[in-house]
């Protein structure tokens, strides 16, 4: 493909309801998206960098920098791309993960509608449909959660995951088990404990979970497999798997029994999909993480959760469970069942809407092929 143009943007959405984690709370979104026009197509990527660097190093004011200076003359300047190989084009920058996230799946969804193909299918997805699970932040106060848990059932979530951190772990658990014995429950630490609460985090044991995801410091493996070798309850690593190298070293290590891929914290499809691969070869489950998507960035989870190893319902949840309108037509649905049909339109499958996108961009930038370096 032949790539003309990129266009950075960013969009201010406000959330329906407020989202906290052991970083802190958030009401709006600062969203960064990015459009590759190639060959007369455009893709569209979104970068998931937040407005802080608390989940990762990067955040939205990194990403715009490294994109604009770095990774989109670095593709530009190329008389011929292919979303393959635009990790090989970027890999002079270091790290920069989400950025590179951005371009890079804004190039798969462009080769697919050159192709008038299915972005899953050329991912080389094969599930038809996906398993759809929540993940539901501190609120303030237990009666606040359980409300939101009970209403997040009705709706016909398949797996509940709920925020904890020290102060908010152990007894909220218990009142969650004391009304449901049996629902699929997980919960998410964000790297809010250390080694020296090892006495504490048995205690999670009891609450018979499917995993608890990140307990440890977010750049750690080894001291996570002697946490696990410690507890019962399976552990999740998010934050520590940035590449298919260290989700190989958690494998051999003994450091998790299951994983959750985000496409934006490795780095794009390419290497989420290397991350995947190593997992079903050693028989670890995964699932896809959210990190507050609007529908570009939701319509990629999608296309990513097709592929065979995601046996785990992941994040990616209704539309509306965020945004009062989102970006995109028709907006992601989850059916009573619980789970999200796969739609076989060209790309991602989903419309721009660009006219709303407009609405809500408060900078713009479109970077050309003369201004490749």
């Amino acid at each position: 493909m032949k790539i003309e143009t990129v266009t950075l943007r960013e969009i201010q959405m406000p959330l329906v309801n407020f989202f906290e984690t052991s970083f802190g709370r958030v009401y709006s979104r600062r969203i960064l998206l990015l459009t590759i026009r190639c060959d007369g197509i455009d893709g569209w990527g979104e970068c998931v960098a937040a407005e802080d660097p608390f989940y990762s190093s990067e955040w939205i004011e990194t990403a715009w920098s490294a994109i604009k200076h770095y990774l989109a003359p670095a593709v530009l300047r190329c008389s011929s791309a292919s979303a393959q190989e635009s990790g090989r084009l970027m890999a002079r920058v270091r790290a920069h993960r989400m950025a590179k996230a951005a371009v890079e799946t804004a190039l798969w969804d462009a080769d697919a509608r050159q192709k008038q193909q299915p972005l899953w299918k050329l991912l080389g997805g094969t599930r038809r449909e996906i398993q759809c699970g929540v993940s539901i932040g501190i609120q303030d106060s237990i009666e606040q959660l359980l409300d939101k848990i009970e209403s997040e059932l009705a709706a016909g979530y398949r797996r509940i995951k709920v925020k904890v951190k020290p102060g908010w772990d152990v007894n909220v658990l218990e009142r969650i088990r004391s009304r449901w014995p049996e629902i699929v429950l997980s919960c998410d630490a964000n790297s809010a404990y250390t080694l020296e609460q090892i006495e504490h985090l048995r205690q999670f044991d009891q609450f018979n979970l499917l995993m608890i995801e990140q307990p440890l410091w977010n750049d750690d493996i080894y001291y996570h497999a002697r946490l696990q070798r410690e507890l019962h309850t399976p552990i999740c690593l998010d934050e520590s798997i940035r590449h298919a190298r260290d989700a190989a070293a958690a494998v051999e290590t003994l450091a998790c029994r299951i994983m959750n891929i985000k496409v934006g914290r490795v780095g794009g499809f390419s290497e989420a999909k290397k991350v995947h691969d190593v997992c079903e070869t050693n028989n670890i489950p995964v699932w896809c993480g959210g990190m507050l998507e609007a529908g570009v960035g939701r319509a990629h989870n999608i296309a990513l959760s097709t592929l065979q190893n995601f046996r785990l319902p992941g994040d990616v949840s209704a539309s509306r469970r965020y945004w009062k309108e989102d970006i995109i037509e028709p907006e992601v649905e989850v059916s009573p069942q619980g789970t999200i049909a796969v739609r076989d339109e060209p790309g991602t499958g989903y419309h721009i809407r660009e006219d709303l996108i407009e609405k809500l961009t408060v900078r713009k930038e479109t970077i050309g092929r003369d201004s490749g370096k």
